[in-house]
């Protein structure tokens, strides 16, 4: 009987503890670390929200750039560290959804879906297809008919092997039957500077951060990545029209190490996801950029990515792509 009392007050204990972290978190300062390079657009929403909640917590939420092997050097760095809440990980969702299934197995030094839980979801913007102004390609048909002419000297930059810009290039070849050549920058953002400046001719991401550039001419694009054409640009066509079957969208979340204290996952969820369905934010960093929200409370959250894991893995093996 004792033994029992004994077991029943150390659950309670427990159970208490857990409450009150999620009452006194954060006491300390919190480190979000980004797996892009700055300016890319996973960084600038990381760094508004970062602010907010700076703001909410009155502690400070600092941000780190970790880009480079694809999603790795951050990921590695968030599962060194402690798994209290206090280091968290900000990510394209392709690291949760895709990049499993690229590599062959032992070659990642994580399982994102064991070691990582998603906290919340920023929001959803179709891939868009751009080139530089020099490639002489003004539609999807144009750039497939370079690649076919000459294999391989087409080249489009990546985020990292197995990032969504990747991923998209990659679903572009296999299903267009093209080779262009895929060069790797630490981020986006790199890739986008190197695109404008006519050291690669085509990157497949998320548009935001390279509107202002296509309304100077610095930039053509010539098609988004999702089903139906975008509401804001209506005159731009999909890459589905002329390569039925493609898609691609770039999705944008946090995570934490697998065991955080699941109170602490529940209070940044929340304050996050407030955060996102603020009008004002919305206006600021999501309608600018031609962002939607994705769904908010965790098991909506999961459920998306449990969704879009699914769908990239069938894409996946369909196109046989493997990342050696």
């Amino acid at each position: 009987m004792n033994a029992l009392l004994g077991r029943l007050f150390l659950l309670a204990c427990l159970l208490g503890s857990s409450a009150v972290l999620g009452q006194t978190y954060p006491d300390r300062n919190v480190t979000i670390v980004v797996t892009s390079a700055a300016g890319a657009l996973t960084d600038v929403l990381t760094r508004a929200i970062a602010q907010r909640l700076s703001d909410i917590w009155k502690k400070g939420v600092i941000v780190e750039n970790r880009g480079g092997a694809g999603y790795s050097i951050a990921a590695q760095f968030v599962m060194r560290a402690e798994h209290d809440g206090y280091t968290l990980l900000a990510s394209e969702t392709g690291f949760y959804t895709t990049q499993p299934y690229l590599y062959s197995p032992g070659k990642l030094t994580y399982d994102a879906e064991k070691d990582f839980v998603p906290v919340a979801g920023y929001g959803t913007i179709p891939a868009a297809l751009l080139v530089n102004p020099s490639v002489p390609a003004n539609s999807v048909g144009d750039l497939i008919a370079l690649a076919k002419k000459k294999p391989g000297d087409v080249t489009f930059g990546t985020a990292g092997v197995g990032t969504a810009l990747h991923i998209a290039g990659l679903e572009l070849e296999n299903l267009a039957g093209i080779k262009m050549t895929a060069v790797h920058y630490r981020g986006a953002a790199p890739a986008l500077t190197d695109l404008i400046a006519g050291h690669i001719d085509a990157v497949i991401m998320g548009p935001s951060v390279a509107l202002s550039s296509v309304k100077d001419g610095k930039l053509k694009m010539l098609a988004f990545g999702s089903d139906k054409r975008v509401p804001q640009f209506p005159d731009v066509p999909t890459i589905a029209e002329t390569v039925p079957g493609y898609e691609a969208s770039v999705s944008f979340g946090l995570f934490a190490a697998a065991d955080t204290p699941p109170e602490i996952v529940k209070k940044v969820n929340a304050d996050v996801e407030g955060i996102v369905n603020d009008p004002e934010f919305q206006k600021k960093y999501l309608e600018r950029f031609a962002v939607q929200p994705l769904p908010g409370p965790l098991d909506a959250f999961a459920e998306f990515l449990h969704n879009d894991s699914a769908k990239w893995r069938a894409v996946i093996k369909a196109a046989q792509v493997k990342i050696e």
